[in-house]
């Protein structure tokens, strides 16, 4: 009598569980996104990176400017590529995990313009952050899927962040100023979290889903 059914059912039950998880967390940041921006421009303009203001103790703009965009354009491409987060990795990581990934590029992003950006005077977006999770995804693929998705989207990202520090933005992002610095140092604290779970540090927690099985 075959007992593979059951497994089956259970790992298909996880993975159910793990995408609404994902869900939940990427839709509740757009849905944070959105209504921030129905508050105006008097609203980004307390919530956005300031350096002087985060310099005299307004920390919260560390964690907001994220939350806040220049324009409903700006707004919209992020949305996109939030989406684009949950379609290409929708069983990957627990709610808690991916909480600690966009975190861990959020403060990855504020270090860097505090200590290596006095230039900087403010920054508004979640694009830094999205280029964090896609490098988090890109090390949970190396673990979980075959080998071309993973090498794939390693060249993508790592070509994209090359261009973006030798030639600046990329032409198709118009007259809307990129921070592109930003993208690099969200992305290096994706990658630093993606490191952390696969490794199983207590912090980060280790209930890594299960490799993909042929059933």
């Amino acid at each position: 009598m075959s007992d593979g059914l059951p497994a089956a059912t259970g790992a298909h039950s996880d993975k159910l569980i793990t995408r609404q998880q994902a869900l939940g967390v990427m839709g509740l940041l757009g849905g944070i996104a959105v209504l921030l921006a129905c508050g105006g421009e008097e609203v980004r303009l307390a919530l956005r990176y300031e350096r002087v203001a985060v310099l005299h103790g307004e920390y919260w703009r560390l964690l907001t400017a994220h939350m806040v965009h220049a324009s409903a354009a700006h707004l919209l491409l992020n949305m996109v590529g939030l989406g684009l987060i949950v379609g290409l990795f929708p069983r990957h990581y627990s709610w808690r995990q991916w909480l600690l990934i966009l975190l861990a590029s959020a403060v990855a992003i504020d270090a860097g313009f505090v200590f290596y950006e006095p230039q900087l005077l403010w920054y508004v977006g979640l694009s830094g952050v999205l280029h964090g999770a896609l490098a988090a995804g890109a090390v949970a693929w190396w673990r979980l899927e075959t080998k071309p998705l993973p090498l794939a989207l390693s060249l993508v990202l790592a070509a994209k962040l090359a261009w973006e520090q030798l030639s600046g933005a990329l032409p198709f992002s118009g007259d809307m100023p990129v921070v592109v610095d930003a993208h690099l140092y969200g992305a290096l604290g994706g990658l630093a979290a993606g490191l952390c779970i696969s490794l199983g540090m207590p912090l980060f927690g280790q209930d890594w889903p299960s490799r993909r099985r042929s059933l």
